[in-house]
């Protein structure tokens, strides 16, 4: 066996504390050496957490080390620069999501790294969610028959604003839920029902102070006839399904979110039992009106995201996460804040 790929983490933010630094931890052929923070309290933390892991105090010392994979997990405005220069020393990157503020920036990025010969990737984990899971294999089965319309939410109660970049209203920040929640919501609406013709959006600030979207509608018009309706909200007193596709013989409907960020948050990895798997509570339903059947969930696997990743850089294997497609996300995202602006549908 190949020696483990040495890999730092830039961020001890959620990113890179409660995602990346934990799937990293527990994917074979992964070693985590290297965490880049400043922050005196995450550096604490860090240490605590992964007490022989080295902390570095810039994103340079960790360029400048023999690290074979870079993970940028720090606020959005930061992931070109700090891409570009992992690129130009040579590293594979990941990305964290949303891949750049803007689809040019990210395609100067893409592009650097084509020139470079370095592979590079976006951390889109929640397509390894449970009911995104169990989405595309109820979908698969024909058991809807023909799908008309895919609904999808991240919908929560957050009444305070939080002193945190992601509410900062500057358009290098790339602030507000649409970037945030909205890169999910995009990327798994495309990865289901393939690309868009139209987008139409609504984006409101609604809590006190607000300087960025705080409650989103997106309504997309799939090529193949599909239309995605997507929400994210702050201020949701009440919430609804996490996903409901409509077919012409059926409907799939499930509530709830996918457990496993709250179980890194625990302390809980994958390999150990029972990861991934969601109580029968959760399931979702399958059927017509009140005649329902329940629907075991999938399981989710965040680790596969990193297991991919380890296959692609050892064995040349496909990256787990094509960066075009995290463009393309983005580029629906724009298209939604220029139809929220304008009030028009705007064609794709």
């Amino acid at each position: 066996m190949a020696a483990d790929l040495r890999t730092g983490v830039i961020g001890y933010g959620i990113a890179g504390r409660v995602f990346h630094a934990p799937l990293i931890s527990s994917t074979p052929g992964l070693a985590l050496t290297a965490i880049v923070t400043t922050d005196a309290e995450r550096r604490a933390r860090a240490a605590a957490d992964h007490p022989d892991v080295e902390l570095l105090d810039t994103a340079d010392d960790l360029f400048a080390s023999d690290v074979d994979l870079v993970v940028i997990g720090s606020p959005n405005k930061t992931h070109v620069e700090l891409a570009l220069a992992a690129i130009a020393h040579g590293k594979a990157v990941v990305v964290d999501k949303p891949f750049a503020p803007s689809s040019s920036d990210a395609r100067r990025v893409l592009a650097a790294a084509r020139e470079k010969g370095v592979p590079l990737t976006v951390f889109q984990n929640r397509r390894w969610d449970s009911d995104f899971q169990t989405v595309r294999e109820v979908v698969k089965s024909g058991r809807l028959g023909t799908i008309s319309r895919f609904e999808s939410r991240y919908e929560r109660w957050v009444p305070e604003i939080w002193d945190n970049w992601r509410e900062f209203g500057a358009a290098e920040e790339a602030g507000g839920l649409l970037y945030d929640l909205g890169a999910h919501l995009v990327d798994q609406a495309l990865q289901l029902n393939g690309p868009v013709r139209s987008v139409y959006a609504e984006l409101d600030r609604r809590r006190p102070g607000a300087l960025v979207d705080d409650d989103v509608f997106v309504a997309l018009t799939h090529t193949s006839g599909v239309r995605s309706h997507l929400w994210a909200s702050a201020s949701a007193a009440n919430h609804g399904p996490r996903f409901r596709v409509l077919g012409e013989q059926a409907a799939f409907t499930i509530s709830g979110m996918d457990g496993q960020e709250d179980a890194l948050v625990a302390g809980l990895r994958p390999g150990r039992p029972g990861w991934g798997e969601e109580p029968e509570s959760a399931w979702g339903e399958v059927g017509l009106l009140d005649d329902t059947t329940p629907v075991p969930s999938e399981k989710g696997a965040y680790e596969e995201f990193y297991r991919l990743l380890v296959t692609a850089l050892r064995d040349g294997g496909p990256l787990p996460v094509d960066p075009e497609s995290a463009i393309a996300a983005l580029e629906i995202i724009e298209d939604a804040f220029e139809s929220a602006n304008t009030g028009q549908v705007v064609a794709v």
